[in-house]
């Protein structure tokens, strides 16, 4: 039941988020887009650091291995998988008309939900090695952190659900279907939590590989779209505004709560 709480916490911000559709008209403003996608950017990265990083370091040296050596493995092998996945995946940013990844005849609708998929894989992953951290006997790991973490995601995936069914309905889609995608596009995180979760918890000694992996993943989200994303046009400011609120509030969770 504990699993199903924990890696239910993101999918349902994602739900509540794809919900705005029946309340909210028209799409959203840019400004309110660009603090949006900042904050999401701040709360990844303070999750990458205080609940991935940092945990992997430590539990690498109780287990007597080199501190830095599975965080570093586990980091960059994030990266690698999820610019592979950025390739290789046919996508669509929003407000974009260019898909990236390999060409196919997919319409723009599922083009949008892969991109966003792209974005929660890592996030999902996080969650889920992190539960199997906190399920390992000695690890230093709490179910406390493990839902600060989770709770952390859940905040950040209020908005991108809103972000991504908005701008579906203004597309011309109706409000059941818009709001419908919204949650499939979130489907992937509960499901990739529990792969992830049932692998690590296999063997002790891969964790820390595990947890900067995830680290990685979501890393290289934020640098390579949320980033840029907040920062187009005018009034970037307001996305390094929503930055500093989303790494600020999930730094207070992880320390308050891990």
């Amino acid at each position: 039941m504990e699993v199903v709480r924990v890696l239910g916490l993101p999918f349902l911000g994602t739900g509540l988020g794809a919900a705005m559709v029946f309340f909210l008209r028209g799409k959203i403003t840019p400004w309110i887009e660009k603090i949006l996608l900042g904050f999401a950017a701040g709360v990844m990265i303070a999750a990458s650091v205080w609940s991935l990083l940092i945990p992997a370091i430590e539990m690498a040296e109780e287990q007597q291995q080199i501190s830095w050596l599975p965080a570093l493995v586990g980091f960059l092998s994030g990266i690698v998988f999820l610019l592979l996945m950025d390739v290789l995946v046919p996508h669509l940013h929003l407000d974009s008309q260019k898909p990236e990844g390999c060409r196919v005849g997919f319409s723009k609708t599922a083009m949008l939900l892969f991109a966003v998929t792209l974005h929660n894989i890592p996030e999902g992953m996080a969650v889920g090695v992190a539960l199997a951290g906190a399920l390992v006997k000695n690890s230093h790991m709490h179910l406390s952190g493990v839902y600060a973490l989770a709770m952390g995601i859940a905040i950040q995936n209020f908005p991108e659900g809103a972000v991504i069914s908005m701008p579906l309905r203004s597309q011309g889609l109706s409000r059941c279907r818009a709001f419908i995608y919204g949650v499939l596009s979130g489907v992937v995180e509960p499901i990739g939590g529990y792969l992830t979760l049932m692998l690590a918890s296999k063997v002790a000694l891969i964790l820390p590989y595990f947890l900067s992996f995830a680290a990685g993943a979501m890393l290289y989200v934020v640098i390579e779209e949320l980033i840029p994303e907040s920062q187009q046009g005018e009034h970037s400011n307001i996305g390094t505004i929503g930055a500093a609120l989303g790494f600020s509030i999930m730094m207070v969770l992880d320390v308050a709560l891990g």
